[in-house]
């Protein structure tokens, strides 16, 4: 039996004396402490009570909470596994008048048990939780250099379901938490024997604040990461374990990949509502300013969906590069390596509504108001994106998978740089003009355009529409820049004019159309 089947079947035995001293204390209380009483009450009643009890605990995973860090978590687990069995039991005796049962005596007994195991539930969870535990094991027990020669753990009483900790070989432990081709893939890419290399399997950052610093050089975390709740944090506080070059390896599942999940799950318009449904909670509630905070306070965060893009976003957001990218089965797993210290961004854009940095006049960066048309973080992925892909025709990123599928719809018809107009009223920018472009991509220039864009203000319609075809790559887009902005040093008003019109022809009648 595995420890962590180990722990749920005691927790279940514990669990059952709870509910025998529930009914028991239940007893005593309507009749005073008298045996004879105890003894009389009807054994096929409380059978039938603890039979429910036990069953709904199980199917509702409430066994499952010496696997959870969160005290919410746990809390919300037995409030909400007991109210199901009261309502059960409520229907059987008065509907069904199934068990001569007394009301005292249902809700009585059900109300003690939930206070008792509350009580030794936040107990248990403190005990975990405690310093002197962790003072009294030490922060050494939980990475390779804890195992002895044949792979045992060295300290085999400390709780199991917080880190890989395993009556076997690590490869084995990894294999029982990720599978086979993903163990092989986690070896391939770090050595987990090193005694530099911490080997974790946790959901809270508590678990990595507690590790000593300047001692690791690779840290693998074999949890996914769309069950932590403040990601960012997460992956902050491992950037400060780490030195510079040292590897952070760490798995999740991609909006992609649950979509695949889902789909192919259940059977059809089922499979379809599922996702639906799981859509509109799980990925759009997190992003609406209004629900975000009602989501995570249901959530906590838990189980939510995360797009590729914000994946790797996030990792470069706190530091990291990545140097390698997997699916497996239903995750995405990644090896990074730290570059820097995190950007701490405080203030990341969710919303429909986004304000992009981009270098205009003077060389002074201003926000660029626009509809979202990519996921989440998709700034710190720019870079990736394009030593992955490179450009492709009108200067665009090959295969970007940063855009989403109603941001290519918005892309085709422009409706995405609608709030830039509030830009052109701010004087920001002008209606025909060279694009405002990112950091990232204005050093993909020549220095002499670069120094020749930063002389006037960026404008809404780029010159290279008034030209059919428009150019196809950067030196073509470069050129036709170098073009304009030479006429327009000459003749601002006139050459614009000429432009607009040449580049409202080719966007309605030649069908010129932005990706």
């Amino acid at each position: 039996m595995k420890s962590s089947s180990k722990v749920r079947f005691l927790i279940a035995a514990f669990d059952t004396f709870l509910v025998v001293l529930g009914i028991s204390l239940a007893i005593i209380i309507k009749y005073g402490f008298s045996l004879k009483k105890l003894l009389l009450v009807d054994i096929w009643t409380a059978s039938v009570f603890l039979l429910i009890w036990m069953s709904v605990s199980h199917f509702s995973k409430k066994f499952r909470i010496g696997e959870s860090v969160g005290l919410g978590a746990m809390i919300r687990s037995i409030l909400s596994a007991n109210f199901i069995i009261l309502g059960l039991l409520s229907i059987l005796i008065f509907s069904f008048r199934f068990m001569e049962y007394s009301r005292f005596m249902v809700l009585g007994s059900v109300f003690i048990v939930t206070i008792l195991e509350l009580v030794f539930g936040v107990i248990y969870h403190s005990v975990l939780h405690s310093d002197f535990l962790m003072e009294w094991i030490g922060p050494d027990a939980f990475h390779p250099s804890a195992f002895n020669g044949n792979g045992n753990h060295r300290n085999p009483d400390y709780p199991s379901g917080r880190f890989i900790k395993e009556n076997g070989s690590l490869r084995k432990a990894i294999i029982n938490e990720s599978g086979d081709e993903a163990s092989f893939w986690i070896m391939d890419q770090l050595d987990i024997r090193d005694p530099n290399t911490l080997l974790l399997a946790t959901t809270t950052r508590f678990n990595v604040e507690n590790q000593p610093d300047d001692y690791f050089t690779g840290i693998v975390n074999l949890k996914r990461i769309n069950d932590i709740q403040r990601i960012n944090k997460f992956f902050e506080i491992v950037n400060e374990k780490l030195p510079l070059g040292g590897i952070f390896i760490g798995c999740g599942e991609t909006y992609a990949l649950r979509k695949f999940r889902i789909l192919h799950k259940y059977p059809p318009v089922l499979n379809y509502l599922i996702y639906i449904n799981d859509f509109l909670f799980k990925r759009v509630l997190p992003k609406i300013k209004l629900t975000n905070k009602i989501y995570f306070l249901i959530t906590r965060g838990k189980n939510r969906v995360i797009s590729r893009t914000e994946i790797l976003g996030r990792l470069y957001c706190c530091g990291f590069e990545v140097a390698e990218e997997k699916n497996i089965g239903s995750l995405l797993y990644w090896k990074t390596r730290k570059i820097r210290t995190p950007f701490y961004d405080y203030h990341p854009t969710y919303g429909p509504l986004i304000r992009l940095r981009r270098i205009g006049k003077n060389n002074r960066e201003f926000n660029v108001f626009k509809l979202r048309t990519m996921h989440a973080y998709a700034e710190y992925v720019q870079g990736y994106v394009f030593d992955s892909n490179k450009l492709d025709e009108g200067g665009k990123f090959k295969n970007d998978f940063r855009v989403t599928t109603l941001g290519r719809v918005f892309r085709k018809f422009w409706l995405d740089e609608l709030p830039m107009l509030f830009n052109l009223m701010k004087g920001d920018m002008k209606i025909v003009g060279v694009r405002p472009l990112s950091k990232q991509y204005f050093n993909l220039y020549s220095g002499d355009l670069q120094k020749k864009r930063i002389q006037f203000k960026p404008g809404l319609i780029p010159p290279y529409y008034a030209q059919y075809p428009t150019p196809k790559d950067l030196s073509e887009i470069q050129a036709n820049e170098h073009k304009y902005l030479s006429e327009y040093e000459k003749h601002p008003f006139r050459t614009d004019v000429r432009y607009f019109f040449k580049a409202m022809h080719n966007i309605f009648f030649k069908r010129a159309r932005s990706k």
